[in-house]
């Protein structure tokens, strides 16, 4: 059933019934109905605790809420659009179950500190499960990458054939930019550990609260310092939606690669089934629209960090109803990010590598012509004309049908009598990758480091 509205005792007529429509945000913010319950829960008891409430209401309303919250989590609960909010729902339930003296529950808070308590709750739960699932891809890539360190295949630079690399260290490469991620999310978890709860409207209250004690029983580090700060600040949404954003960014750039290799053009990797669509046309059909839908919505949370950004960009202290928009993006770029990992997960662990393909598109693409300019520079010509020479070299390859590992030794000779024999091995693609053993190269001696150094981390 509807209450009459918590503000309304100044008001002489009742408010239209499409304001209250649209001023209302139960139809998102119910999402947050256990961790208004539970910071409820914490209220009372402190309420209780500093004699600011008798035992015997206090006991009432903490019985009360308990019953809503296991209402909650067996079959929901009810609410109605007239009682505004989350807050004013969660209220109404409990007049109903307890009679007036559920009206004590708000002494010595407000919806400021309320909302603000109940989103730091909802961040802060699922941020140990965004660096879950992180770490599920993360280990899924390492497991492919440690049975690839010897798979050899064309790196690129403006998507043209570069040098030959190691595919365990292309996909070492996205466990280190997941990595910085999980790390982005653990810095988060500082900035929302802090209860906001106690700071009431904006300026505190006279009641002898202890927001120590609150921030305890919800599992806060501590209380935000000051007043204003913890019901105007939404920094630590932002801080979720922007690292949220560089993780899509991640994933989106990790797709449009699965996607180029599954193609006709290159067949470096075949998705399983299980990730892949087909044709309501063409039957020979297998394409990647798991990998395109991540890459695709990579777009919502973009627009949800754009969109918090400008609404809170010219924000005066304390809290504004502009505030009330800081919520949905985050809720939907929870359940954008959490299926994307899973989904990723499962494409990289079940994906077939075409190691014969990449080793094959290796050769006869001049990409060993770096290693001929580095084997000339070690028998003294200075770096600049041996790329010079090379490059020549190349040019006529191009014009010839002619591979760098095809060229006479004489002809080597010409260029510098110190050429031996041994630049054909150095031209091979597998020997050019094996021997790029600085610290954070492709050499497969370097590349098994980055796997243990990976393992470690993830044991941690």
């Amino acid at each position: 059933m509807p209450i009459k509205k918590m503000w309304g005792g100044r008001f002489e007529e009742a408010g239209d019934q499409l304001v209250d429509q649209f001023g209302a945000s139960i139809s998102f913010d119910q999402e947050m109905a256990k961790e208004d319950i539970m910071g409820s829960l914490a209220h009372v008891k402190m309420l209780k605790a500093t004699q600011i409430l008798t035992p015997q209401d206090a006991d009432q309303i903490i019985a009360g809420l308990q019953e809503l919250a296991a209402e909650l989590a067996d079959h929901g609960l009810p609410f109605d659009v007239e009682n505004e909010d989350i807050h004013m729902n969660i209220e109404a339930l409990l007049t109903a179950k307890i009679g007036p003296v559920a009206g004590k529950l708000h002494t010595g808070r407000s919806r400021n500190d309320q909302v603000a308590t109940d989103f730091h709750l909802y961040v802060k739960e699922r941020l140990p499960q965004v660096i879950g699932a992180l770490k599920d891809l993360q280990a899924a890539l390492v497991k492919q990458a440690e049975q690839n360190v010897e798979t050899v295949m064309p790196g690129y630079t403006h998507m043209q054939h570069a040098q030959p690399i190691s595919y365990g260290h292309y996909l070492m490469a996205y466990f280190q930019m997941f990595q910085r991620d999980v790390e982005r999310f653990q810095f988060n978890q500082q900035h929302t550990d802090l209860s906001p709860l106690g700071a009431a409207a904006l300026a505190g209250t006279t009641f002898p609260i202890d927001r120590e004690m609150t921030a305890h029983l919800l599992g806060f580090s501590a209380p935000y310092a000051n007043s204003l700060d913890a019901v105007s600040d939404r920094d630590f949404a932002l801080e979720f939606l922007s690292n949220a954003s560089i993780l899509m960014v991640h994933l989106s750039r990790l797709c449009e690669e699965l996607i180029y290799w599954c193609s006709y053009e290159f067949g470096y990797l075949e998705l399983a089934d299980a990730y892949s669509t087909g044709s309501s046309i063409m039957p020979q059909k297998k394409n990647p629209d798991m990998a395109e839908l991540i890459r695709g919505k990579s777009g919502r949370v973009f627009g949800s960090l754009t969109g918090l950004l400008t609404v809170m960009k010219g924000l005066p202290l304390a809290y504004n109803k502009d505030m009330q928009e800081d919520k949905e993006g985050v809720f939907d770029a929870v359940k954008t990010i959490l299926p994307s990992l899973k989904v990723m997960t499962g494409m990289i662990a079940t994906l077939q590598v075409n190691k014969e393909k990449m080793a094959q598109a290796t050769h006869h693409d001049f990409s060993n012509a770096t290693e001929l300019a580095d084997y000339l520079a070690t028998r003294g010509i200075p770096f600049r004309r041996a790329h010079e020479i090379v490059g020549e070299l190349v040019l006529k390859g191009l014009k010839t049908g002619t591979d760098l590992a095809d060229i006479p030794l004489a002809e080597f000779q010409q260029i510098d009598s110190r050429v031996e024999e041994d630049v054909y091995t150095v031209l091979k693609p597998t020997v050019a990758v094996e021997r790029r053993n600085s610290v954070g190269g492709t050499g497969f001696a370097q590349v098994r480091q980055q796997i243990k150094a990976a393992q470690e981390i993830l044991q941690q």
